[in-house]
């Protein structure tokens, strides 16, 4: 792809996360009821189904209903600045492409949740024995942690700005 584009070629997998996630949450919504869980790795890891009105870890899923449009409209301006940031890369940026587009992905498959459904809708489960429980997420959550584990690496690779190190 020319430079006028960027790294945008790289939106392919921003939209592979979106199909996954959505097609993942429309078979968990079908397949379990509130809060069923199924086993898979016995006191380590289970699919279970479970809504999120707030944000990261239900932060605010308590509020009245204000924090729906709220974090539609922060994953809207996000959206919007990491399609324009992955325009402005140089095709040396392969580690921060995949990054963004990895965000970018999962940002767009929970802001959709967002909109149509009122929450997000999760259903991997991670716990520890039964003693110790993540919450709930969903692949686009997933990939969100992954893109911004990445973008945090990606600031400490060596040469990134041209600099020699010893």
């Amino acid at each position: 792809m020319s430079a006028r584009f960027g790294m945008l070629s790289w939106l392919w997998l921003s939209v592979l996360v979106f199909v996954v996630d959505q097609i993942s949450k429309f078979y968990f919504e079908d397949a379990l009821t509130l809060y069923q869980q199924i086993v898979v790795i016995p006191g380590y890891f289970s699919w279970t189904l479970a809504y999120n009105t707030g944000a990261a870890f239900s932060f605010l899923a308590g509020a009245s209903g204000w924090q729906r449009w709220l974090f539609a409209l922060i994953a809207i301006v996000v959206s919007a600045v990491l399609v324009i940031w992955l325009k402005r890369l140089q095709p040396r940026e392969t580690w921060l492409a995949a990054a963004l587009a990895l965000v970018l992905g999962g940002a767009l498959g929970n802001l959709v949740d967002r909109v149509l459904l009122g929450h997000v809708v999760d259903f991997i489960l991670v716990h520890w024995q039964h003693r110790w429980y993540f919450p709930a997420f969903n692949v686009a959550d997933a990939a969100i942690t992954v893109g911004a584990i990445l973008l945090a690496l990606d600031m400490f690779r060596s040469n990134k700005s041209g600099e020699v190190t010893p």
